[in-house]
Formats: structure tokens, C-alpha cells, sequence
């Protein structure tokens, strides 16, 4: 039965074992064989594979037995054996699990989906409430100017007639809200403002 095991790092009595080749890390150990006193097999990333000097499809078999598994996505595969006398330990390298399945559709879903919109949303109702406070406080300005050049013209007395300027103007009547006609054919010398309903201000 043929053994692999994905090394992500381990050492030797506490010393780094990497490629003897180019020092990487990560590597794979492969135990071929009927027989557990045969010769393991290492290759890295970088193609390089070397028969293990120390170990055995059987120190395989026994590091097999020894890793502790990942349940969760957060959790680490690791293992600790000792080995003629030698201490060895490491992380394999992990397999997927339920966990990182349902960790990678959290996190999908929460930033391709959810989060985008709850971003909408937000800025949508800053803006509302923008919007309105704007319009207040250019009315307020309005109104402080007002009394303040009445302050100044004596107790101005203000126009019963006086129509008040629209505070947004409709851009087609000018916030006047009709039109002169110019026709000798009609009796009606105005019509009202389409666009703002006769209002003379638009939203």
C-alpha cells in the first residue's frame, strides 16, 4: 500500500529537514513498497526527489498514525514522532475539509454579496439624510439675511403681495411657474409651467 505524506515543514531533533537539494520546505515523502524496511522517497516542488537517507515506508506508516487532523478551517495538521532515537515533527500540508468549504461560501457570499449591498444602503440613506439638511440650512441662511437687512433698512415693512423666491427654481419657467402667451387667437394671455405644475420650484 502506498503511503504519501504533503510536508508543509518539519525538523529533525528540533533542526529544519528541508530539500537537500534547494532547501525548500515543503516537499513530499513516498513509501512504495510491500514491505515497511524499504526506503522512503522525497521530491520537492522544484523536481527535485532524493531516496530518505532515515526513513522507511514503515516511519511513514507511523507518522501517518501520529498526525492530528484538521476539523476546522483554522486547525493545523501536525504530527510528532520519535524515530531511532530522533524526535521528528512538522505540519502537513492541509486537506480540505467541510470547514473550508463553508468558510470559502461565508466569505464569498458576506464579500461579493452582503457587504456590497449593506455599502449601498449606507450610503443611500447618508445621502437622504444629506439632502434635506442641506435645504435647511440654505433656508436658514435665507431667512438670517433677511432679518439682518431688515436690522439694517430700519424695521423694513415687508410686502403683502411680496411672492417669495422658490428655494430649488424650475429651470424651464425661471420659478415663475407660467408663461406669457404672445397670441391675439387665445383669451388666455398665461399658461402654467408643465414641468413644476404651476409651482415655480422642482425637488
Amino acid at each position: 500500500m502506498a503511503i504519501e505524506l504533503k510536508i508543509a515543514s518539519m525538523t529533525i531533533n528540533g533542526h529544519p529537514h528541508t530539500c537537500p537539494e534547494c532547501s525548500t520546505a515543503a516537499f513530499t515523502l513516498d513509501g512504495r513498497g510491500l514491505f515497511d524496511a524499504f526506503p522512503a522517497w522525497g521530491a520537492c516542488s522544484n523536481y527535485h526527489s532524493w531516496e530518505h537517507p532515515l526513513l522507511t515506508v514503515g516511519d511513514l506508516k507511523q507518522i501517518q498514525a501520529a498526525r492530528t487532523g484538521r476539523e476546522r478551517a483554522e486547525d493545523e495538521d501536525t504530527f510528532a514522532v520519535e524515530i531511532g532515537g530522533a524526535v521528528l515533527a512538522g505540519t502537513l500540508q492541509p486537506e480540505l475539509t467541510a470547514d473550508d468549504i463553508r468558510q470559502a461560501v461565508k466569505r464569498v457570499y458576506w464579500q461579493k454579496l452582503l457587504k456590497p449591498a449593506l455599502r449601498r444602503r449606507k450610503r443611500a440613506a447618508i445621502r437622504a439624510v444629506k439632502r434635506p439638511a442641506k435645504n435647511a440650512v440654505a433656508a436658514a441662511k435665507a431667512a438670517a439675511l433677511t432679518a439682518a437687512w431688515d436690522l439694517q433698512a430700519g424695521g423694513h415693512q415687508l410686502d403683502p403681495d411680496h411672492t417669495p423666491e422658490p428655494i430649488n427654481p424650475c429651470p424651464a419657467c425661471d420659478g415663475k411657474g407660467r408663461f406669457k402667451l404672445d397670441s391675439h387667437l387665445h383669451d388666455t394671455t398665461t399658461v402654467r409651467c408643465t414641468v413644476c405644475s404651476g409651482t415655480g420650484e422642482i425637488d
